[in-house]
């Protein structure tokens, strides 16, 4: 079964071919065909026009985070705690420089990063494109900014379901003049709650390098 939910979750972030097809109205406003028979805005609920607003609170990597992991792509590292999760270079994402996995359960990470520097009010907006293209009912859950080791990165959440399988994402987003970085865990939606500790240490170990 875990083998089952890596595929699809690689599959949402590797934005493969859709069963579903894009349309356009009579009144120019694009849509997406449902395997159903239904459609639905590309935009529905999204809430893109929202302002988003900042967290107060500072965070900072977790003192049993020892372990940088560094891109070879652009100035940002990532502390965690090698006790717990387990990282690769990637191989089932094309589009990833990393994955991750925690060792003792059914939560994944990935780290996809870009040499393009990208403003980070654009960010959202790419996200949400890039997951509606595979779940087209996903919607975003959370958002705010943050300041993470000094550093400023969008928080999203966003749930949705592929194949009959309910999912969250959540995760940081991230640029500066070295490139762009989206730090990302995903893990079913019903788990996601009791994850939340694991997720929150993992995402908050973002640095900057020199």
């Amino acid at each position: 079964m875990k083998k089952v939910i890596i595929l699809i979750f690689n599959l949402i972030l590797a934005q493969f071919v859709l069963a579903q097809q894009k349309a356009v109205t009579e009144k120019g406003e694009e849509v997406i065909l449902l395997q159903d028979g239904t459609w639905k805005y590309v935009q529905e609920n999204n809430n893109l026009d929202n302002e988003i607003k900042t967290n107060t609170s500072k965070f900072k990597k977790n003192d049993e985070a020892t372990f940088l992991l560094k891109s070879n792509k652009v100035k940002i590292g990532f502390w965690l705690n090698s006790k717990i999760w387990s990282f690769k270079k990637a191989t089932n994402n094309s589009e990833a420089e990393y994955e991750l996995q925690l060792k003792d359960g059914d939560l994944y990470g990935m780290v996809i990063s870009e040499k393009i520097q990208i403003p980070i009010e654009t960010l959202k907006s790419i996200a949400i494109k890039n997951a509606s293209e595979v779940a087209p009912d996903v919607k975003i859950m959370k958002e705010e900014y943050r300041i993470v080791n000094g550093i400023k990165v969008l928080l999203l959440q966003m749930n949705g379901t592929m194949q009959g399988i309910s999912f969250s994402y959540l995760g940081y987003y991230y640029s500066n003049n070295s490139g762009t970085v989206q730090f990302v865990t995903y893990t079913s939606s019903n788990l996601l709650e009791s994850y939340l500790p694991k997720i929150e240490s993992l995402l908050n170990g973002i640095v900057e390098l020199n």
